[in-house]
């Protein structure tokens, strides 16, 4: 289905969607890297499901409305998505920045959409004993070591970027800085309201991971109503791009364990 045909009955801010695959729906939400950070495991899971990946307003060069200035508004803005083309028992997978979108959408679900979340190294949650590392304060390098199991695999020096690649990255955290920068990456809200969130929630989280550790994955785990961590060997912050077999068979088995309904239902 082509982004047009996706957004065909959408009413809502616009929004640039990766609509492909046929039955469950997963919604696959991106972090601060942008869609590329998901591109693969969402062409994955396409084989089987019917994903629906955006492209959060503003990141790549895609439009946000002034007053998009808040994680609980793009919460809002995929809910109403996701209500307006009558999506039912959908799966919300969140890499870091995405989940803490996931998160906030469970809070917010009263019509029941929602049947199941998958937090891959989320951010959103303020733990006193686990901050948040200030990504905006790192320097290429200390990206590289905070966020990955293998950084020197995956370290960029940023002499050698395109000026054009180099644009749509500054471009991208400026708008996280708007959407997520203050309060720093969390919701002081968010944490003591995930105990309602009665949704089968699996978090995943690279056991390298040095933005946000796995003990503060283990903090936000607990905070849900029936929350299960599983911790990934050699990876950090996205696991789905280290080890990717092994993050997709945790999302695989947990879409078998938290749908309501057949595929031919859908």
């Amino acid at each position: 289905m082509s982004t047009n045909e996706a957004t065909a009955a959408y009413a809502g801010p616009p929004l640039t969607v990766s609509d492909a695959g046929t039955g469950r729906p997963v919604l696959i939400l991106h972090g601060g890297g942008g869609p590329a950070t998901v591109a693969a495991l969402a062409q994955h899971l396409s084989r089987t499901t019917h994903t629906l990946t955006p492209v959060h307003p503003g990141w790549d060069g895609t439009q946000r409305p002034e007053w998009l200035t808040g994680i609980e508004g793009l919460a809002h803005t995929y809910l109403r998505y996701l209500s307006d083309r009558r999506l039912r028992d959908v799966l919300v997978v969140g890499s870091s920045l995405g989940g803490w979108i996931a998160a906030e959408m469970a809070t917010l679900d009263t019509a029941g959409t929602l049947t199941g979340l998958v937090l891959i190294d989320a951010v959103g949650v303020h733990v006193e004993a686990e901050p948040i590392t200030d990504f905006f304060t790192l320097d290429a390098r200390g990206v590289a070591d905070h966020s990955w199991h293998d950084p020197d695999r995956y370290y960029v020096d940023p002499a050698t970027v395109p000026p054009a690649e180099l644009a749509r990255r500054q471009s991208n955290m400026a708008t996280m800085r708007t959407l997520a920068g203050d309060p720093y990456m969390h919701d002081p809200r968010l944490l003591r309201r995930l105990g309602q969130v009665e949704v089968p929630t699996l978090a995943i989280w690279g056991e390298s991971d040095r933005v946000v550790t796995p003990a503060y994955g283990a903090a936000y785990t607990d905070a849900f109503a029936n929350g299960r961590l599983e911790i990934i060997p050699k990876a950090g912050h996205l696991p789905q791009i280290e080890q990717p077999e092994a993050t997709i068979a945790l999302i695989e088995a947990h879409l078998d364990q938290t749908s309501t309904r057949s595929v031919g239902d859908q």
